[in-house]
C-alpha cells in the first residue's frame, strides 16, 4: 500500500475497458473523496452516453468533462469524444484537439503525463484493457513521479497489447484482475478512512 496521501486519481483503456470500469468504479464508496479522470478510447463524431451508463450504477457523480473546471472530491470525469483531457497544476481540467496520440484523441498518455506533472506522487493510475500502446508511457512518467501505479492483468484483458506495454515500460506497483482493482482504489481514501474511524 502506498505511503503517500493519494489526491488524484486517473484510469485510462480501450477495447473491452468500459466494462472493466463498469465493474471498478462502482465498488467506490459513497463518501470517497478523491477525484478521478478517465479516458476511453470512443468514436469521435458521436456522442457519448458513458456518463449516464456509469452514474447508474455508481455512488459518486460522473459528468463529462469541462474546459477549466477544478476536480472536486468524489467526482468521476470523463474525457469528451475527440479531445484530450489534461490535468492542470492548478488542478483544473483542460481540454485540448491536438493531433491524436497514438491514434487516439482523446489519448491516456496525455491525460498521465499532465496528471504526473500536476499531481507527482500524490497520484495514482490505472491502465486497463486496450489494444494498442497508448498509457504505457504516461504510466512510467507517474511511476517516476513517485507516484502509485496498477496495470490490469494482461491475461483477464479483453486486449492485452495495452497493459503488455505498460509491463514492458513502467513496471507498475501492482498488476491486478478487475475484481481487487476497485477495492484497492477504494483502500487510497486515507481521509475517508479516517471519517469512518472518528465517528
Amino acid at each position: 500500500m502506498t505511503g503517500h496521501n493519494i489526491e488524484a486519481i486517473v484510469a485510462g483503456g480501450s477495447a473491452g475497458a468500459l466494462g472493466v470500469l463498469g465493474s471498478v468504479l462502482p465498488v467506490l464508496p459513497a463518501g470517497f473523496s478523491i477525484p478521478v479522470a478517465v479516458v476511453l478510447h470512443v468514436l469521435p463524431g458521436k456522442p457519448s452516453y458513458l456518463a449516464g451508463v456509469l452514474a447508474a450504477r455508481c455512488s459518486l457523480a460522473v459528468k463529462e468533462a469541462e474546459d477549466k473546471e477544478l476536480l472536486t472530491p468524489g467526482t468521476i470525469y470523463l474525457a469528451p469524444p475527440n479531445y484530450h483531457l489534461l490535468i492542470e497544476k492548478d488542478h483544473s481540467l483542460s481540454l485540448s484537439v491536438d493531433e491524436p496520440v497514438h491514434y487516439s484523441r482523446p489519448s491516456i498518455d496525455v491525460l498521465f503525463e499532465s496528471a504526473a506533472d500536476a499531481y507527482g506522487e500524490a497520484l495514482a493510475a490505472v491502465l486497463l484493457t486496450g489494444a494498442n500502446k497508448d498509457g504505457a508511457r504516461g504510466l512510467a512518467r507517474i511511476k517516476a513521479a513517485g507516484g502509485t501505479t496498477v496495470v490490469q492483468s494482461p491475461e483477464t484483458a479483453l486486449m492485452r497489447m495495452m497493459p503488455d506495454a505498460a509491463l514492458r515500460l513502467a513496471q507498475p506497483d501492482r498488476v491486478l484482475p478487475p475484481e481487487e482493482i476497485g477495492s484497492f482504489l477504494a483502500r487510497l481514501d486515507h481521509r475517508s478512512a479516517e471519517k469512518v474511524e472518528a465517528s
